[in-house]
């Protein structure tokens, strides 16, 4: 229900992209992105910064949208996001020595090695700045709706499709439970 909720705003500007068009879409997203926050804000749900940009970059690339009626800020918004996004693992990595991406993960269930928060939050950067790249390849080199079914499909497939990779690779750094009852029992002493 959460993935749901997190992704309602894309799933609401696709439908409406497909009924009325690219700006009556954008409109919708925005709206759509303001209610949500605000029903998060009365729930006294937390918000964290990158929701923040989020809504920031939605507000000003789709108010540039609709404004000037031009179709083209909407179709950066999701590589300023994605570069925003790669920007801040980046500054944190680079300046700060911090490892953003693991404060925002569940901290009681992910205890894995400095190493290999350092080589995931550099993929994820790589990750995000290729996406970015290829949001703009697909939106300024095809047509608006062939740009909507990728931004809207596609790239939803491309980062799930990343995310269970990284789990994988994350799984394999989680330590073991040492305490556990072992598979076979151990054999007779002699």
């Amino acid at each position: 229900m959460k993935l749901l909720f997190e992704f309602l705003p894309l799933i609401l500007f696709f439908i409406a992209f497909k009924w009325q068009g690219i700006y009556v879409a954008t409109g919708v997203a925005i709206a759509a992105a303001v209610l949500q926050f605000a029903w998060m804000k009365l729930r006294g749900r937390t918000i964290s910064t990158m929701q923040w940009i989020s809504l920031g970059v939605i507000v000003v690339f789709g108010g540039a949208t609709l404004l000037l009626q031009d179709d083209r800020f909407i179709r950066w918004k999701p590589t300023v996001l994605y570069w925003a996004c790669a920007g801040t693992l980046l500054v944190g990595r680079l300046f700060f020595n911090a490892l953003w991406l693991q404060k925002v993960m569940p901290k009681d269930e992910l205890v894995l090695p400095e190493a290999v928060w350092i080589r995931l939050t550099w993929a994820w950067i790589a990750f995000f700045a290729a996406m970015g790249c290829l949001n703009l390849y697909v939106g300024f080199n095809y047509s608006l709706d062939t740009w909507a079914n990728f931004k809207v499909w596609w790239s939803m497939g491309i980062i799930l499709a990343f995310s269970l990779a990284q789990g994988v690779y994350m799984a394999r750094h989680l330590p073991g439970d040492e305490h556990a009852a072992p598979a076979t029992p151990p054999p007779p002493a002699p």
